[in-house]
């Protein structure tokens, strides 16, 4: 399937799933498409659902961090590293790409591993700085974030563009940590779930439950990151709890309940303990905290 096909049968999917408003998930349980995360969501994931085994802490350096810093970072966070191995955590650290050699190199030996910070679909071409599947997985890279708010919002990737970009992974044997979320104004127009649940679908198009035993679900509320504000525990307990609901529509209650979703958008030391203790949070996407080696690995230090 052509990009130009698949972008109208998704444009169609969006259109449907619209104007039906909802659609029913196992059991008969109705999934909202509307609402304000003040509203709670099912009751039958809160009463049957059991945590997974390991946490992930996954630290987004974004456009930042040079050699020198890169390594005096690695220095300082090995110690977490060959701690890993034995905990409930996992850790990754996702690096401008250019600085994943070097760490990979750095990290040898402890349970650290690398990400990137996007991905094209494809495994190579006339894609002027683009970098493919197979060139992450060269540096070092087992994991990579795909659908980031900011590359949405900022740069303009589409829902089928994603989409093309969590296939590509799976079929390359990288984990994506695949990022949804919604913007202020989307918040304050009560359409978090609407908004999330179109991310989930559109995104995850076409892929299987065998599949998502590698995928990683990110929730950032856009409004939260980098602005020194962030969810309630409450409020983050209730976008994840919804966002299984939805996983399980697309693949189906076991798988659901396994999947690992993490949330990002301005986590630190100070709210981290709060926000793990809720039942659906399984680790953080941690931006600006991430850039020091303490915070970051204070906030790993919760997740146990």
């Amino acid at each position: 399937m052509s990009e130009d096909e698949l972008r109208k049968l998704v444009e169609n999917m969006v259109r449907s799933m619209l104007e039906s408003g909802s659609v029913e998930i196992q059991k008969g349980t109705a999934l909202r498409t509307q609402g304000d995360i003040s509203r709670p969501t099912n009751n039958y994931f809160n009463d049957q659902m059991e945590g997974n085994a390991r946490y992930v802490v996954a630290a987004n350096w974004k456009m930042n961090m040079t050699t020198i810093e890169a390594k005096e970072f690695a220095m300082q966070i090995r110690a977490l590293g060959e701690e890993i191995s034995n905990s409930k955590r996992d850790a990754v650290v996702c690096p401008p790409i250019y600085l994943a050699p070097l760490l990979k190199t750095a990290f040898m030996g402890t349970g650290i591993r690398l990400g990137g910070q996007n991905m094209h679909h494809e495994t190579k071409g006339a894609y002027t700085s683009e970098i493919s599947p197979l060139m992450l997985k060269d540096a070092g890279c087992q994991y990579v974030i795909i659908g980031h708010s900011e590359r949405r919002h900022i740069f303009g990737e589409k829902d089928h563009h994603i989409n093309m970009k969590v296939r590509s992974a799976f079929n390359h044997g990288l984990v994506p940590l695949f990022c949804v979320g919604e913007t202020e104004k989307e918040r304050e127009s009560n359409a978090t779930f609407r908004v999330v649940r179109k991310q989930l679908k559109l995104g995850l198009y076409k892929t299987s439950s065998k599949q998502s035993g590698r995928l990683i679900i990110g929730y950032e509320p856009v409004w939260a990151i980098g602005t020194g504000r962030n969810a309630t525990p409450a409020d983050a307990q209730r976008v994840h709890a919804f966002i299984r609901e939805v996983l399980t529509e697309i693949y189906d209650f076991p798988t659901a309940k396994n999947i690992r979703i993490l949330y990002g958008g301005s986590v630190t030391p100070d709210n981290a303990s709060g926000l793990i203790a809720k039942k659906d949070i399984d680790g953080f996407l941690v931006g600006g905290a991430s850039l020091t080696a303490s915070k970051f690995m204070s906030i790993a230090e919760v997740c146990k």
